[in-house]
């Protein structure tokens, strides 16, 4: 375990895999004797969360380990969870496209990819080019978690 930080249980039905399924994210102690954590990882499948949010978990026996509960404070951060369907096309092309927007991203295997996007980026261009990319069947992409500030 790294220093300050801590594993967290997700369990939710994914509309992704089609089934119920769980994830586990490191996330930073804020208040350990009042369960809130700070996320710290940008999530690969959980739905409605980012980075950055402060989340309630606590120790579940049944599962053995901390768990998620609620969502606490959302960090204004969004997720969009995207999908490679060109299969000529390297995902890291992909990636970089969207590194020059000041994304962050964090790739699961050859096809599939979880992007941060900060609170105070401007999403407008970013959301274009993910239709412009969509619309001529290179990726398909999904927005897990889209912050207030992020919707038009």
């Amino acid at each position: 375990m790294k220093e300050g930080k801590v594993k967290i249980l997700f369990r939710f039905y994914s509309d992704i895999l089609e089934e119920w399924t769980v994830e586990t994210m490191w996330a930073n102690i804020i208040n350990e004797d009042k369960g809130l954590y700070k996320l710290d990882n940008i999530p690969f499948y959980a739905p409605y969360l980012a980075s950055d949010d402060i989340v309630f978990a606590e120790y579940d026996a049944k599962e053995g380990m901390l768990t998620y509960r609620q969502i606490v404070e959302n960090s204004g951060n969004s997720t969009i969870h995207v999908v490679i369907m060109d299969e000529f096309t390297e995902i890291n092309s992909i990636r970089d496209i969207f590194k020059e927007f000041g994304c962050v991203s964090e790739r699961l295997n050859k096809g599939y990819f979880a992007m941060e996007i900060l609170a105070d980026t401007n999403y407008q261009p970013i959301k274009e080019k993910l239709d412009e990319l969509e619309n001529k069947e290179i990726i398909s992409y999904a927005e897990s978690c889209l912050s207030s500030q992020h919707q038009y």
